[in-house]
């Protein structure tokens, strides 16, 4: 017999996780999460400092690749999504950004009714536990903790800082307060030096209830539809063909490549893409798979005149006792992600908010943990983070073995190209600065060589990397190509949702893991029926005469 729960959630990431545990707050409804990876009882997983190696492993990673990006000299790009509890909020860098205020307003101008940033602050408030006590924009109550790791011991973590202030941007205290524009310490989802995941903060508390199944091993592969009603969900496990039956709801939280990706594989979405793909349409919905988005970034890498830097922990012994430290004292290097400051700034006058976002490292080293030459150095990660290039997701063939056809076409735009040059010239001009002085050695990255907009765009196609924040291709909205209304609803078809952050509309001015736990803690109250928690009042910082400069020291 089909077991038949009240709520079916396909995936148990970010977003997911959070829901599980909402909704089961009432011993009255029964969830059955659904989620292909495994335990994250990994140290690789829970030790910050080892964030770059669940990334890398098949185990817990998807990996998926774009296609040749035509205007990044057509290379193919990684993609990395979680297959873990806890999805990517396990194998993610553990930064911790709301976004800016206005993202959440340009959501609400687009057609997301009621979630302008009055309405979500509530519920960022409601998921955060702050180590640095509350006010109307922060929490010290909710599941989710937020610090700023070993609080920069190391000096370039403030130099770095003083630099922008040198070059004439303002500093803030708590860029997920009023005012994110500015200088200042990096937020980390940390917890007692673990890693503080959906699974660790939201998952493993609601375990014990018995209104909560966990199916891991379960590859989700569609949708089962009664006419325009969605009824359950079919899945493979252990190589059999299983269903669940969905009394209420299926809620769809597999990610911003995977909800997608399983829509269509349903049927749901464009008749353009689904027919080639052998798969029979049972609702045409033009926006799946489409206004897809994401962030890049690249690093400037420079020697560092002092031996002060992560370069020195990165042979074995080193790494040996980091692990050894955090395995006893869950202290030291191992319980921290190195990023403890960063910077919001805009890329020009004239724009409103920031655009351009900054992680600084007191170390110089690869994707994969590497150092990235002999010697000490530092590198500061530097990305545009308001694109207007959009990309695509579109289904092969009817087989969820098959991965979608991906691509972002990054830097279509001109103006994305020119935000990258922008990039380039101000961070030379924020390092370039007095306080780090002391510190700066050559440029290794870009080379001081690379200066004309030519050789700065050519670079730039050569070097940049994906910074992993895939979102918005199942757009919320109330025009004919939104795939979700404003409660998170499919559009055309009866109790099927969508949550997690391929229904933003676009994609905020930061890192995307707490924005989607925000959504889905909303989501939560929506799907209960309790009506949205009070709107704040809380002010907005915004720079001074941002209209006309590009850099301000008042908001």
């Amino acid at each position: 017999m089909t077991q038949s729960f009240d709520y079916i959630i396909v995936g148990a990431g970010s977003a997911g996780c959070v829901l599980a545990n909402r909704l089961t707050e009432d011993p009255a409804v029964t969830v059955a999460l659904l989620e292909f990876g495994g335990s994250d009882n990994s140290i690789f997983i829970q030790m910050p400092t080892a964030l770059s190696i669940p990334m890398n492993m098949s185990k817990y990673n998807w990996g998926y690749k774009t296609e040749p990006e035509p205007y990044l000299d057509n290379r193919r790009m990684d993609c990395p999504r979680g297959k873990v509890l806890g999805g990517s909020s396990s194998i993610n860098g553990m930064v911790y950004v709301r976004g800016h205020a206005m993202d959440f307003e340009e959501w609400q101008a687009q057609g997301a009714k009621d979630w302008g940033y009055r309405y979500c602050l509530p519920y960022f408030r409601k998921a955060d536990d702050w180590a640095f006590g509350s006010d109307e924009y922060r929490s010290q109550h909710g599941p989710l903790a937020v610090n700023n790791g070993n609080n920069m011991q190391n000096p370039l973590y403030r130099a770095f800082i003083d630099a922008g202030e040198q070059a004439g941007y303002m500093k803030t205290g708590d860029y997920n307060g009023r005012q994110q524009e500015g200088f200042g310490p990096m937020h980390m989802t940390v917890k007692n030096g673990v890693r503080w995941s959906t699974a660790n903060a939201y998952l493993k508390p609601a375990l014990e209830r018995p209104n909560l199944e966990v199916i891991t091993g379960a590859l989700s592969q569609r949708i089962l539809l009664e006419a325009k009603r969605a009824s359950g969900v079919e899945f493979i496990r252990d190589g059999n063909k299983q269903t669940l039956s969905a009394k209420r709801e299926v809620i769809l939280s597999a990610g911003p490549i995977a909800s997608p990706h399983l829509l269509q594989l349903s049927g749901i979405g464009p008749a353009a893409v689904l027919q080639p793909a052998g798969i029979e349409v049972a609702h045409d919905l033009p926006g799946v798979g489409e206004n897809l988005q994401d962030h890049l970034e690249f690093y400037f890498q420079f020697r560092c005149q002092q031996p002060i830097t992560l370069n020195a922990e990165l042979n074995p012994w080193r790494k040996f006792l980091i692990g050894t430290r955090w395995l006893l004292t869950k202290k030291g290097l191992g319980a921290t992600n190195h990023f403890e400051s960063c910077a919001f700034i805009r890329s020009k006058a004239g724009v409103k908010w920031p655009d351009i976002q900054y992680h600084f490292l007191p170390g110089a080293m690869r994707y994969d943990g590497n150092a990235a030459f002999d010697g000490h150095g530092f590198q500061v990660h530097v990305g545009h983070n308001k694109p207007s290039s959009r990309g695509t997701i579109k289904v092969r063939t009817p087989s969820v073995q098959d991965k979608p056809e991906i691509i972002f076409n990054y830097l279509q735009r001109q103006e994305d190209i020119e935000a990258y040059r922008a990039c380039v010239r101000l961070t030379r001009e924020i390092i370039g600065q007095p306080a780090m002085d002391a510190f700066r050695g050559p440029e290794i990255q870009p080379g001081e060589s690379i200066q004309s907009d030519e050789d700065i765009d050519a670079f730039v196609r050569s070097a940049v990397e994906s910074a992993y924040h895939p979102s918005c291709a199942c757009r919320m909205g109330e025009d004919d190509m939104a795939v979700v209304d404003s409660e998170t609803r499919v559009r055309g078809i009866d109790a099927l949702r969508v949550v997690d952050s391929s229904i933003f509309p676009t994609i905020p001015n930061g890192n995307l893991n707490s924005p989607t736990i925000m959504l889905a803690e909303r989501a939560a109250d929506i799907i209960k029926g309790k009506g949205m928690l009070e709107a704040s009042d809380a002010s907005v910082g915004l720079g001074q005469d941002w209209e006309i400069l590009q850099r301000s020291t008042s908001a």
